[in-house]
């Protein structure tokens, strides 16, 4: 799709071997997804409706992130009748974070988008990104000013965590928001040049910087499916980003400690007064004493757990594994006009 030329400069960007006439995609959607078959067809119909009413070109990358369900089999269709999508199949579940890794590191757009497949966030809102990335700003985020279809437990966890996160670490992370959001082309190649197995995307974007700008939105309920989020899940990818950004942990850890030795202190102090000075009612007896180690055993195991959370990540650091395993690329080769045209006419013929 041809439109008009853009203001803001972009540098050269290598996607592919240069080929005659070949365009460069300005606006990459990545869209992580799991176990997505009920909405797969209505999100991509919705996005590209959307996309049209952009200027320049465009691209969406989806990420099968090891679908159980017939997911991969809708991306395969949705592939053979539009040469914009591009798949990536993982050879197993590496997880959202991850797969937003995995979509980003193959985008070739000027900027890219991240959504959901769900339709919780409009697809409406990528023309105000847009608009306001033309004005010059680097990261433009959603921020929930509404959310539909969740239960108050969720929505007051999520508030509570994110002030939470911003007073427990230097990282300055707006609230209210997900990884509903447009990057810069320069922002990306930053994200993707950070290493970290344990990946808080939407806590690593905000420690980068660059020029950042809210855009607020409704956040409607599912459009079909259900959520792949357990609370158990939602736990964990709230610890990653706080283990991830910040050593609070490990010195409340330090301060638990002390404040443990200064009971111990006060205890020994009990035992010295009522044995030399006769002070009657210090001392219960065992009771007393038995609370007293259970008190130190419990700090102590409080405080060899975070350590060991954060040894942990070391472990799985040094192991040097790759992020993800990718088990099958489709429509990469759209990329390119010949392999395009080649790829056109097999699926004008019926052949897959």
């Amino acid at each position: 799709m041809d439109g008009p030329s853009f203001e803001r400069p972009r540098g050269p960007i290598s996607v592919a071997p240069a080929v005659t006439g070949e365009r460069r995609t300005l606006l990459s959607v990545v869209v992580p997804c799991m176990n997505e078959e009920e909405v797969l067809r209505q999100t991509h119909d919705h996005l590209v409706g959307v996309l049209l009413k952009c200027p320049g070109n465009f691209e969406i990358v989806y990420v099968d992130d090891g679908s159980s369900d017939s997911t991969l089999a809708v991306l395969r269709e949705l592939q053979a009748s539009d040469l914009r999508v591009r798949v990536i199949r993982f050879s197993r579940n590496f997880g959202h974070q991850v797969a937003i890794t995995a979509g980003l590191e193959h985008a070739s757009g000027d900027a890219a988008v991240i959504i959901d497949a769900d339709l919780q966030d409009p697809p409406e809102i990528i023309l105000e990104f847009l608009a306001k990335w033309l004005d010059g700003y680097d990261v433009v985020y959603g921020v929930r000013t509404e959310r539909d279809g969740e239960s108050a437990f969720k929505r007051g966890s999520a508030k509570v965590f994110y002030r939470f996160f911003s007073h427990m670490t230097d990282t300055q992370m707006p609230v209210d928001t997900g990884d509903f959001r447009l990057l810069d082309r320069r922002v990306v190649d930053a994200l993707i040049s950070m290493p970290e197995r344990d990946r808080f995307v939407r806590g690593m974007v905000s420690w980068l910087g660059f020029s950042q700008i809210a855009v607020p939105y409704h956040r409607a309920s599912r459009a079909a499916g259900t959520t792949k989020f357990s609370l158990f899940k939602m736990i964990r990818f709230a610890l990653d980003g706080i283990f991830s950004f910040s050593i609070l942990p490990l010195r409340l850890a330090t301060w638990t400690g002390f404040a443990a030795s200064g009971v111990a202190i006060a205890g020994i102090i009990a035992v010295l007064l009522e044995r030399f000075f006769q002070v009657p009612g210090l001392v219960k007896g065992w009771s007393s004493a038995v609370i007293g180690e259970l008190f130190i055993g419990g700090v102590q195991l409080v405080c060899l757990g975070i350590i060991g959370e954060y040894v942990g990540r070391i472990y799985g650091e040094s192991k040097r594994r790759p992020l993800y395993v990718v088990r099958e690329r489709i429509g990469f080769e759209a990329r390119n006009p010949v392999a395009a045209s080649a790829r056109q006419a097999m699926v004008a013929s019926g052949k897959r």
